[in-house]
């Protein structure tokens, strides 16, 4: 899969190559109304990964279904995966209930990482009662698979990980960004205008390895790996941890073709290591 964040609605991807190669993708974090964005800048190269804190410009989740699901349609001929956001857990709940009923809609999964503004701020993703009332809530208004999306700036993602599968979660996406920052020396000020964004990139696959391994012996529901993700050979220590499935970010960013190479890759790197299937891996 391609990760939410780094593929839009997919159209342009579409425009590249052939996109029903990929299981699926997340597409952009959607919220109930239009939202622009922080300010600029909010991107920034940095080693081994980037910095962003885009804040989650999307149309809504009505020009969503009535703009952009239509258009995909003609490039994607399978269920995708909608990206959920909010800023609480009834707002989560509203726009779950709005997807319900689009059948294009596959998989809700749900960025637990979004700010609390309840709660001053607070991402849902680090407190397991919050992370549980918004996968409940999001829960009562569908019958579609629910995928919670973990943050990683937590002391113990596997008490996460459990509150949302005991709230009704059908899977898990870990990792999301870790929140960091840069500073150009320069004008002495943080090279993003909202100071801090989120880190990805190859720097934090092992942290998300490490995660993928901590969560998916915490729960008995399948866990999606993402986070770092470049290579074919990542993509197999992703499911030797314990991931079912994979997301690849940032480095649609890198290199446009990413999702495509690494699956045409995938077959010789198994052979190169003695893999014949990759149900050999996963936590059955």
């Amino acid at each position: 899969m391609a990760a939410s964040g780094t593929f839009g609605y997919g159209r342009e991807f579409a425009e590249l190559y052939d996109i029903n190669v990929l299981g699926t993708f997340s597409f952009k974090g959607t919220t109930e109304q239009p939202r622009f964005g922080n300010p600029m800048p909010r991107i920034a190269e940095c080693e081994m990964g980037m910095l962003n804190s885009v804040g989650l410009q999307n149309p809504g989740v009505d020009a969503v279904i009535e703009e952009e699901l239509p258009a995909l349609a003609k490039v994607f001929h399978k269920p995708v995966m909608a990206n959920v956001c909010g800023g609480s857990p009834e707002e989560y709940a509203r726009v779950a209930e709005k997807l319900e009923p689009c059948d294009q809609v596959g998989w809700l999964e749900v960025n637990i990482s979004c700010p609390n503004v309840k709660d001053g701020g607070m991402a849902f993703g680090t407190d397991p009662k919050a992370a549980e009332e918004v996968i409940s809530a999001v829960r009562k208004v569908t019958d579609k698979p629910v995928i919670a999306k973990l943050s990683p700036n937590v002391t113990d993602i596997a008490e996460i990980a459990r509150a949302c599968e005991a709230a009704g979660a059908d899977g898990l996406t870990a990792i999301n960004t870790l929140l960091g920052m840069r500073i150009d020396l320069r004008s002495r000020q943080p090279v993003l205008a909202n100071m801090m964004g989120g880190f990805s990139g190859p720097a934090v696959f092992p942290v998300a390895l490490r995660a993928v391994h901590q969560v998916s012996r915490a729960v008995d529901i399948p866990v999606i790996g993402c986070g770092g993700i470049a290579s074919a050979e990542n993509v197999l220590e992703m499911m030797m941890a314990g991931a079912r499935a994979v997301q690849i970010g940032s480095q649609n960013l890198v290199d446009p073709f990413a999702c495509r190479d690494i699956i045409r890759q995938l077959p010789a790197v198994m052979e190169k290591y003695g893999i014949t299937s990759l149900r050999e891996f996963g936590k059955e």
